[in-house]
């Protein structure tokens, strides 16, 4: 159930986003939630062999090329979802993953308490 609740509060960031980021296009909750669900998934699955490979990248810039990485599964996410969930460049999904690591860091508390 806590893993659903991230996914709700996930959901209603990449709402908020969309709302605040002309170039990043959220057609509806339902899209919001599914587009979370895939975010996700593809965290688990791709990010870690993909962190793996950037591990120089990453720690010649002190971490700061984890957003890069994050920008990267927001693309693919963007892929997978087809016309509901849109990202229209790789600029744009780096000021989101971005904004993201920022909001999720003042919404970690509230994702603890969902049980």
């Amino acid at each position: 159930m806590k893993w659903f609740g991230g996914i709700l509060i996930n959901a209603l960031v990449l709402l908020f986003l969309s709302w605040l980021i002309p170039s990043f296009i959220v057609e509806s909750i339902g899209t919001a939630i599914l587009a979370s669900i895939v975010l996700a998934i593809i965290n688990m699955l791709v990010r870690p062999i993909l962190i793996l490979f950037t591990l120089p990248a990453t720690i010649v810039t002190l971490g700061l090329f984890l957003f890069v990485v994050n920008a990267l599964m927001l693309l693919l996410t963007n892929k997978i979802m087809g016309d509901g969930f849109i990202i229209e460049s790789f600029g744009t999904a780096l000021l989101i993953a971005v904004l993201m690591s920022i909001l999720n860091l003042f919404l970690n508390p509230a994702k603890k308490k969902i049980k």
